[in-house]
């Protein structure tokens, strides 16, 4: 019964935070936003998750999931329902904050809930079934936001979205005891430093951070492109759908593929195969091509997340796990703070085109860097 409700707490979230990300970007070039503002919109929704990532990752461990994973659900519901009634990119901005900030609570907690309730055994099953549910969402949420964008209006539109999060709550309200309590350790608290220059982990965060940061790019910088080549915001919609669609197929594939290789190996792979099919993505213009780079790229870039995930979980110190994903978190919002920033003065300067090549570059990189290492079972208190 955990891992259902656990499922269905990151299918409804996860639709509401991918839908509002596509409603920001579609309603921003609706008021004129220009390719820079449209990178500092993506920055707004990485500043607070950088900065609450590690704290938030220590109240989850203190208080348990239930409490943080409700004021996420209510407070990502509040910040949709700003533009509703405020028809403004200062509406689109403070959502993106609120947005932020409850995504960081909500997220860390469910992600780490995952591991508490799994075994060594299965804990590759259980996060990989958890990112098959967050790739569900994420095709969901883009299809919501672009059909309603085109059939409703952004008002409407938005107050859908905030629907998202109202089943979480609702969930959480009905079901939340059974949910893991804490568990504090007694180990002492980590160190930021040590945990982000550890052998066996430093190379991971920097790959899921490349990672995070193309997801955003795609996310933020495909609507950009489509609407410059005349896409409505449906067709939009499904292109961004299409990204997670394949990263569902890969994360079906996900534990056999681990068994037969390795973690490191695995994210090496997808890092390069992601980073290929970026490249692509100037030299054509219809729906239906950009759908299919859209498939390959998810379908390398969303194994990351599960893959990171269980690495850091893995080596985590005993009651310290929540901290040890909000250092994750805190590195994948850094480079999404400042790559959307720099990318949109890049595209604002020389178009959207290079932006796609840079970041394919960024991809292949981080692939070979990710190269199994000696460090791989290394605990961060090791």
């Amino acid at each position: 019964m955990t891992l259902y409700l656990t499922l269905a707490l990151a299918f409804f979230n996860m639709t509401g935070v991918r839908a509002s990300r596509v409603l920001g970007v579609l309603y921003a070039i609706k008021l004129g936003a220009q390719p820079f503002t449209i990178g500092a919109l993506a920055a707004t929704f990485a500043l607070f998750p950088l900065l609450l990532s590690w704290p938030a990752g220590r109240i989850v461990d203190r208080y348990g999931p239930r409490t943080p994973l409700l004021l996420g659900a209510l407070g990502s519901a509040v910040g949709m329902l700003l533009p509703c009634f405020w028809a403004s990119l200062a509406a689109v901005f403070i959502a993106a904050a609120l947005s932020g900030i409850a995504t960081t609570f909500y997220s860390i907690a469910l992600q780490n809930m995952v591991g508490v309730f799994s075994t060594a055994e299965n804990r590759a099953r259980n996060y990989s079934n958890y990112a098959m549910a967050i790739s569900t969402a994420a095709s969901a949420g883009p299809l919501l936001a672009g059909f309603s964008f085109d059939s409703v209006g952004p008002a409407i539109a938005f107050f859908l979205g905030a629907l998202c999060f109202t089943v979480p709550a609702a969930l959480l309200a009905l079901w939340g005891g059974i949910l893991p309590r804490a568990k504090p350790g007694t180990a002492p608290p980590m160190n930021v430093r040590d945990t982000i220059t550890h052998p066996g982990v430093w190379p991971v965060l920097v790959a899921s951070s490349l990672a995070q940061t193309g997801l955003d790019i795609f996310q933020f910088y495909i609507p950009v492109y489509g609407h410059g080549h005349g896409l409505s915001s449906s067709a939009i919609g499904i292109v961004i759908a299409m990204c997670a669609v394949g990263g569902f197929a890969a994360r079906v594939i996900l534990p056999s593929w681990i068994a037969w290789r390795n973690e490191e190996t695995v994210l090496a792979h997808a890092l390069v195969l992601s980073g290929l099919s970026f490249v692509l993505v100037p030299f054509v213009i219809t729906a239906p091509a950009l759908s299919a780079i859209a498939f390959v790229f998810g379908f390398g870039l969303n194994v990351t997340q599960p893959i990171s995930l269980m690495i850091m979980y893995a080596r985590s110190p005993e009651g310290r796990s929540g901290e040890a994903l909000g250092v994750r978190f805190a590195a994948d919002n850094a480079t999404k703070l400042v790559g959307p920033v720099i990318f949109g003065a890049i595209a604002a300067a020389l178009g959207v085109a290079p932006l796609f090549w840079i970041n394919a570059a960024m991809l292949v990189g981080g692939g070979v860097l990710m190269r199994p290492t000696a460090h791989k079972s290394r605990r961060l208190d090791k």
